[in-house]
């Protein structure tokens, strides 16, 4: 059976699990993360970009799908990305490191018996069109959020994006390839080591009763 198929990490013990972190992290991760848009001449190691799938792998999904995809462009590889970006996009895919394209596989359904061993008519689940969409879209989205939480725990900054043409990406980088042939690119994030150059404010954000409901 594939590698992929079984746990490669035990659960933590109760008594680490339930601790809070320290705030340094929380503020490393959340309170005083930014979205970045220029970057230190730097580079981010592959093994770093390793390291930091082998985080985002363990983000919950539904039935285990993981439909998410990535492509981390670096070096010239990026120019390939360039004209399908919006014009005020091009100098930040241009100066970060690194740009991953975060995308999700129509396909996804075909791995679940392999991800999913213990029930595996859950393929069955997702082969509809419309499962397919609603599943493999969500799913890949949380997982492109767990890359960006899994790059600022390695100290790494995110400029995440949308401002492209996910028709001309999906043409230049999936279509016709026999095994990303039927990746959809969802959205955008550069990676690195971020400035504060053209940094602005941190915007508003609401406040908890303002969103939230605690019933009881």
């Amino acid at each position: 059976m594939p590698q992929t198929a079984h746990a490669d990490s035990e659960p933590l013990a109760l008594e680490d699990r339930h601790g809070v972190i320290p705030d340094h992290a929380l503020d490393q991760l959340f309170r005083g993360a930014r979205t970045f848009y220029t970057w230190e001449k730097r580079d981010v190691p592959d093994s770093t970009i390793h390291a930091l799938y082998d985080l985002l792998k363990y983000g919950p999904t539904s039935a285990n799908q993981c439909p998410a995809r990535f492509i981390f462009l670096k070096g010239e590889s990026k120019e390939r990305l360039i004209p399908h970006l919006i014009e005020t996009n091009v100098p930040k895919v241009k100066a970060a490191p690194v740009t991953a394209i975060v995308a999700w596989d129509w396909n996804f359904h075909e791995k679940v018996p392999q991800l999913f061993p213990h029930e595996p008519e859950a393929k069955e689940w997702f082969e509809s069109d419309e499962a397919r969409f609603d599943n493999g879209f969500r799913n890949g989205t949380l997982q492109g959020a767990y890359m960006m939480l899994a790059a600022r725990s390695l100290g790494l900054d995110c400029g995440p994006m949308s401002g492209f043409s996910k028709e001309g990406v999906d043409k230049e980088f999936f279509r016709g390839d026999p095994v990303m042939g039927s990746w959809r690119s969802n959205f955008l994030c550069n990676l690195g080591y971020g400035t504060t150059e053209k940094l602005f404010p941190r915007l508003p954000r609401f406040t908890f009763d303002e969103v939230c409901r605690l019933w009881k």
